[in-house]
């Protein structure tokens, strides 16, 4: 077996950090992922490791439908200090949509590792790039035609990041973005 992995379990600090320069002023963060990922498990023990160094209170929020979606974060917009994590998942990235409108409606910070949460307004998307990762497998595809055995090539870990800001979104929450964090932005959406 071999391929290229798109889960890095140490994003949970950076998110955290990130979220903390962009959103000083929130200190609890809701985890949002399908219940059955188990890489959104390694990632959530990640945050939890984390999330003293930056003064955050940490709520796992597993959710199997668009009911538990909303309700989650209802439940949790209740009380000030918000932010929503969202971790590279086929089942949370499908309900992107309405993931980042009910951030919107309760003014909650959102965090995710896939850019398009960023793109359709989400706060800021920070992760594996992924087209560096289709990149890099077009050419074990072309070292397995080639006659080398998919045994002999390691997974890799991803080498790559990117880090997109919506800005737009970010006045929306009345938060300015630090220049230093628009100085390494690979993409500040206006």
């Amino acid at each position: 077996m071999t391929g290229f992995s798109n889960l890095e379990p140490t994003l949970g600090a950076k998110w955290l950090d990130l979220l903390k320069q962009i959103a000083p002023q929130a200190t609890r963060v809701a985890f949002i992922y399908y219940r059955s990922n188990p890489g959104a498990k390694v990632t959530l023990q990640s945050i939890q490791s984390a999330a003293g160094q930056f003064s955050f209170d940490v709520v796992d929020m597993p959710v199997r439908d668009l009911a538990e979606i909303e309700a989650g974060i209802a439940g949790f917009a209740r009380q000030p200090g918000g932010a929503l994590l969202v971790p590279p998942d086929p089942f949370t990235v499908g309900y992107r949509k309405p993931i980042v409108e009910l951030a919107a409606r309760d003014q909650l910070p959102l965090v995710s590792a896939i850019r398009s949460f960023a793109d359709e307004g989400g706060l800021l998307a920070y992760g594996v790039y992924i087209p560096e990762l289709f990149r890099q497998a077009a050419s074990y595809v072309d070292r397995i035609l080639r006659g080398e055995k998919p045994a002999d090539l390691p997974v890799q870990a991803p080498t790559r990041f990117e880090l997109v800001i919506n800005s737009k979104t970010a006045k929306a929450l009345g938060l300015t973005v630090p220049p230093t964090l628009i100085a390494v932005a690979d993409e500040v959406i206006e």
